[in-house]
């Protein structure tokens, strides 16, 4: 079975109402697979991503902490079956020196792939059957400035950020963050970014 080593692409809303499709790109080539994730595993693999303070740790990150005290690497996220639609993986992780394969929904096994800073891999196979390419106007791309989390807000709601101070911002941008509101913190940032 051939690895071949994937990356986060970008992040699309999916016809699917409340998911989105999670592009990840081949490193060494073109093809792109969509995985379907949820509202919120897609926030939590964009917070990340995009470095946003929580302030309190999410789930992953509560994960990535339980880990590091007890001294687990998490090696590589390893996308290994696509079964009727659903793509399985594994989490290779290594506790004194013995290598452990745990299972794992594919989208946890990414947000936590981006906290370990570790590799994603999926098969040659997997990539023949559901590579396809993919118009980028799109997709919302971590990372590389476009809007970063996903969200469910209509566009109007954005436009209200434009006609706010800089002051208001940052006062919404506390409020948002204390009530765990963390994808309209994303939004209200990246507004007081682009005015820097």
């Amino acid at each position: 079975m051939q690895k071949v080593q994937v990356d986060i692409y970008g992040i699309a809303p999916s016809q699917m109402q409340g998911s989105y499709s999670l592009i990840l790109a081949e490193q060494d080539g073109d093809r792109k697979i969509p995985v379907i994730v949820g509202q919120y595993e897609a926030q939590a693999i964009a917070i990340q991503i995009e470095g946003i303070n929580t302030g309190r740790p999410l789930t992953h990150d509560l994960f990535l902490s339980f880990a590091n005290k007890f001294d687990i690497k998490l090696n590589e996220v390893f996308i290994h079956l696509l079964k009727e639609g659903v793509f399985y993986s594994l989490l290779i992780c290594e506790s004194n020196g013995v290598v452990h394969e745990i299972d794992s929904r594919t989208s946890d096994a990414i947000a936590l792939a981006v906290r370990f800073d570790c590799p994603i891999f999926t098969t040659e196979e997997i990539l023949e059957a559901s590579g396809i390419t993919i118009d980028d106007k799109s997709i919302e791309t971590p990372g590389r400035g476009k809007p970063d989390v996903p969200s469910q807000k209509p566009k109007e709601e954005f436009e209200l950020y434009k006609n706010k101070s800089t002051e208001e911002l940052e006062k919404m941008l506390d409020t948002a963050l204390n009530n765990e509101d963390y994808m309209k913190a994303a939004q209200i940032r990246d507004e007081i970014d682009k005015r820097k």
